[in-house]
């Protein structure tokens, strides 16, 4: 074992015996648990011949690990032996036996090694890789829909209200509603504090958003979290979702959007990337530009011509779309982005933001309410 194993080795050891002693339990060299957790952390962490050695029990195989684990750690920490147990064993094993996928916690982790690794996928674990995206998806999606339809629709609702007071764009409905706080129950009245009008007929088509996402490996899992959210979207009222994957090529999944896990099963990690080419692309997909939200999820690291990349950003600008570039999108992202490039999009009128789902609603919205 390696010096650098040992340390991990000791330091795992060491939190799992201040964890135990704070619930009142202590673990020495001489109880069955702390001998279970030692066989359960050297199998992650020693050598194969170092593995199983010993009077402790019979020798750990992967399926018997997994079951051991799952009993002996807390969820979080399972987790990250998974994590590590992936990336010291190699997915091949995992991906081949639909009895080890069924036992590994789905999570946005799992999803990311699955789709890193989907070329060794066999046909016996094919359907059950699907099946644990599609249940980390709907997790995602179930976690961010409230927040993001209460901002985005919120704000629409609001932005389809004009000072103009013309009786024919009276919001009878939304006036009684937003007044009642005012009623005078001794003169059994309502008092109305605000008039509601409906906008102008212009001002009632629906908003365009435009997601368009960087397909390279370090943009994973702003990936993820894009495709939910581009879904989200795409079942908002008064609102059209285009959606847009690009490395040095770029693809059109709009009519995909309803479905994430397809989406992300098309996700072609690798290659160059020309996000010029992407945003000359998404420009074409624009037909009403004050009305369109444009978001471009990439690390800024332009293959492609720079200077055009920004010559099309200020073209966007000019003609009134309303753009978001994010050089991360999730909860644990570490952003590594070019802060150049992005520097320069944002001197000709892009949003540069690196945040968490809701938050980019919250700034969508701000963005409908004017």
């Amino acid at each position: 074992m390696s010096d650098g194993d040992r340390d991990t080795l000791n330091r795992w050891r060491l939190a799992l015996g201040k964890t135990a002693e704070a619930h009142g339990i202590r673990l020495d060299g001489a109880s069955t648990e702390a001998e279970e957790i030692d066989r359960a952390l050297g199998f992650v962490f020693e050598p194969d011949d170092a593995r199983g050695a010993g009077s402790g029990g019979s020798r750990l195989d992967v399926p018997t690990w997994i079951d051991a684990v799952t009993e002996l750690f807390p969820r979080q920490a399972k987790e990250v032996l998974e994590r590590e147990l992936i990336r010291r064993r190699g997915i091949e094993r995992i991906l081949e036996e639909p009895t080890l996928l069924e036992k590994i916690e789905p999570n946005v982790e799992l999803v990311k090694t699955l789709l890193t690794h989907r070329q060794l996928i066999s046909e016996k674990t094919r359907g059950l890789v699907r099946k644990v995206i599609d249940q980390v998806v709907a997790e995602l999606k179930r976690r961010l829909e409230v927040q993001i339809e209460q901002a985005i629709v919120g704000a629409i609702r609001r932005d389809r209200h004009s000072p103009r007071r013309v009786f024919r764009n009276l919001d009878l409905k939304t006036t009684i509603r937003r007044n009642l706080t005012h009623y005078d129950r001794e003169r059994q009245k309502l008092l109305v504090n605000r008039i509601y009008y409906h906008a102008a007929e212009r001002n009632r088509r629906p908003w365009h958003i435009v997601v368009c996402v960087d397909q390279s490996g370090s943009m994973l899992e702003s990936a993820i979290f894009s495709a939910v959210m581009a879904s989200i979207f795409a079942e908002l009222p008064a609102v059209r979702t285009s959606l847009v994957l690009f490395d040095t090529n770029v693809v059109d999944l709009s009519d995909q959007v309803g479905s994430p896990v397809d989406v992300l099963l098309k996700v072609q990690l690798g290659g160059g990337t020309d996000i010029a080419k992407a945003v000359a692309y998404s420009a074409g997909l624009i037909r009403e530009p004050a009305r369109t939200i444009f978001v471009l999820i990439t690390d800024f690291y332009e293959g492609g011509d720079e200077a055009n990349l920004v010559r099309n950003v200020r073209t966007l600008a000019d003609a009134g779309v309303r753009m978001v570039g994010l050089g991360a999108l999730g909860y644990d992202a570490r952003p590594s982005y070019n802060k150049t490039t992005a520097g320069k999009c944002r001197k000709v009128g892009m949003d540069i933001l690196v945040c968490t789902p809701e938050k980019l609603a919250e700034s969508m919205a701000q963005i409908i309410r004017g």
